[in-house]
C-alpha cells in the first residue's frame, strides 16, 4: 500500500526555519515526482513546491520563492522542504503528495497525513 508520512513540523518563530521530511513505503518514491501542498485554516489548499522524478526540475509559487528549498535523497526515498524565513502567514498544515507521474502535473492522488507548522512569536 502506497504510504507518504511527513515530519518535521513544529513551532518556530518569525524568521526561524524547519525542515519537512516526506518518507515514502509501498512504492518506490524515486519513480514519481512529489509536491509539497499546505492549507491554513479556513483558506484553499495551496502548492507550495515539486521536485519532478529525476529533481531536474523544481517549481515554487511567488509567494515561498526564495525563501523555500526542495530537495529529494532517492537513497533515503525521502523528499525534504526546507524553510527558511518562516512568516506568520506560512503557518498551516503541510502535506506531501504525488499523482504517480514522473513532472509535476500540479494534482496528487496519495498524500501524506500532514504535519502541522506554526509560525509565531
Amino acid at each position: 500500500q502506497l504510504q507518504l508520512v511527513e515530519s518535521g513540523g513544529g513551532l518556530v518563530q518569525p524568521g526561524g526555519s524547519l525542515r519537512l521530511s516526506c518518507a515514502a513505503s509501498g512504492f518506490t518514491l524515486s519513480s514519481y515526482a512529489i509536491g509539497w501542498f499546505r492549507q491554513a485554516p479556513g483558506k484553499e489548499r495551496e502548492a507550495v513546491s515539486c521536485i519532478s522524478r529525476t529533481g531536474s526540475s523544481t517549481m515554487y509559487p511567488d509567494s515561498v520563492k526564495g525563501r523555500f528549498t526542495i530537495s529529494r535523497d532517492n537513497a533515503k526515498n525521502t523528499v525534504y522542504l526546507q524553510m527558511n524565513s518562516l512568516k506568520p502567514e506560512d503557518t498551516a498544515v503541510y502535506y506531501c503528495a504525488t499523482d504517480q507521474l514522473s513532472y509535476c502535473s500540479g494534482r496528487a492522488r496519495y498524500w501524506g497525513q500532514g504535519t502541522q507548522v506554526t509560525v509565531s512569536s
